[in-house]
């Protein structure tokens, strides 16, 4: 890891750069690949799916007897860990449910505000090196719990053609409609487009490498919505002499293990706790199994030493990280400063991991700076709020003028004339 000591302000906007290309690197390749899916349907999915995935399939569809089988091949513990893992996700995501909110703003004007489920959604889950079958229950969940008539979900074989068994399991056990075996760019466009085989959806969800990022960036341009711009996986943490060092430098590997263009970052007033957590790295880094992978992702990170509280907090407002963790004696400041951040996890005792899977809060986070302006995947996140109004003969004589008024001032007489046709009538009658 990069040690950085005392940066000043000027500074900040290249230290914290993320390691990830940018969308004009590899639009163009984005481009090219929506094209030929929205001409040539699944025929093209087919190919690409051999050219990127290594394995020539005859059906997308996952079968009824594929998703049997995959239940009998994990263990009773793995489901038992999975099932808490969806209860705590469950229990959270109802209590975001919202009652229909009504207001009478004057007399004879009631408005209200309800909110619909979008009816169609699609859920992208990596494959690759780790297939996160736990991102199927952090948006699967809220979508079954919104009510989405249509919940789709893409995620990429292997080289036999088979999907892994954890994920084939989670998505039945929350509610998924259907499962195709695509990743990548053609996952995105397919279910922008929907082909022969797979459906169109409204709104696109799930996390995914840097072409899968800009692929849903695009498919906004063809009147899909997505959750979020997420990208490689992040993680900062803030920590001075009161955190454990093992766990601090726990947390940071377990980001780092994601993948190569994954960024990880300790912000500390303690230059004792930045020598500490570095060693502590290097020792739990050779026992990794994805060393290699981990190591990688170390080297696009930082150690930055800072002068004091308001200036760390003042940094990491800038970053806006995916995952925060606070591990600091001053942590009620941190906690009222935090501004910009996807999801925080305070103290010793609470590892990022811990949202990852089980403890309840969704995973599925704003990366690469996204924290500033987008939220994560909430229960609102797989819904639409509709406005409602109706007015009375009472409603009419307290806003009919001024409505007539407000739009002769713009102009719009058409505006007018709705208004007053109904004023009118109201007198006559």
């Amino acid at each position: 890891m990069q040690r950085i000591n005392y940066p000043s302000r000027k500074e900040w906007p290249e230290i914290l750069k993320r390691p990830t290309q940018t969308v004009s690197d590899i639009e163009a390749k984005v481009n090219s690949i929506f094209e030929e899916v929205r001409t040539g349907g699944d025929s093209v999915v087919l190919d690409y799916t051999e050219k990127f995935d290594k394995v020539k399939l005859d059906s997308f569809l996952v079968s009824e007897d594929e998703i049997k089988n995959a239940v009998t091949k994990l263990s009773e513990d793995l489901k038992q860990a999975i099932a808490l893992a969806k209860n705590n996700i469950e229990k959270f995501h109802a209590a975001q449910k919202t009652q229909q909110i009504k207001v009478e703003t004057m007399p004879g004007v009631l408005c209200w505000q309800e909110k619909r489920p979008i009816q169609k959604v699609g859920l992208y889950i990596p494959g690759g090196t780790a297939p996160l079958f736990s991102t199927i229950l952090m948006l699967a969940i809220p979508a079954k719990l919104a009510g989405c008539q249509e919940i789709v979900l893409c995620t990429p074989p292997d080289n036999n053609g088979n999907v892994n068994p954890a994920i084939l399991y989670a998505a039945q056990l929350c509610g998924v409609t259907q499962i195709f075996k695509i990743g990548g760019i053609q996952a995105i466009a397919a279910m922008t487009f929907g082909t022969e085989t797979i459906p169109r959806v409204y709104k696109i969800f799930g996390p995914g490498n840097q072409y899968v990022t800009v692929a849903k960036q695009l498919a906004t341009k063809y009147g899909v919505a997505i959750d979020m711009p997420a990208g490689p996986s992040e993680l900062l943490v803030v920590a001075d002499d009161s955190a454990e060092p093992s766990f601090v430098a726990s947390d940071l590997l377990s980001q780092a293990e994601h993948g190569t263009d994954s960024q990880v970052i300790l912000v500390s007033t303690s230059k004792k706790v930045l020598d500490a957590v570095e060693k502590e790295i290097g020792i739990q880094l050779n026992a990794l199994p994805r060393k290699n992978i981990a190591e990688k992702a170390i080297a696009n990170s930082k150690l930055i030493l800072v002068e004091d509280d308001k200036i760390a907090s003042d940094l990491i407002n800038e970053y806006g990280p995916e995952h925060y963790i606070i591990c600091m004696t001053n942590e009620k400041f941190y906690l009222n400063s935090i501004q910009n951040a996807g999801s925080v996890f305070i103290g010793n005792y609470t590892p990022e991991s811990a949202g990852d899977y089980a403890s309840g809060t969704n995973h599925t986070l704003p990366t690469n700076g996204y924290a500033k302006q987008y939220s994560g995947v909430n229960l609102d996140s797989f819904m639409k709020s509709m406005t409602f109004q109706k007015i009375t003969e009472e409603g009419i004589k307290g806003i009919g003028s001024a409505v007539e008024l407000m739009a002769e001032a713009e102009g719009l007489q058409a505006h007018k004339n709705a208004m007053t046709l109904r004023i009118n009538s109201i007198k006559d009658n």
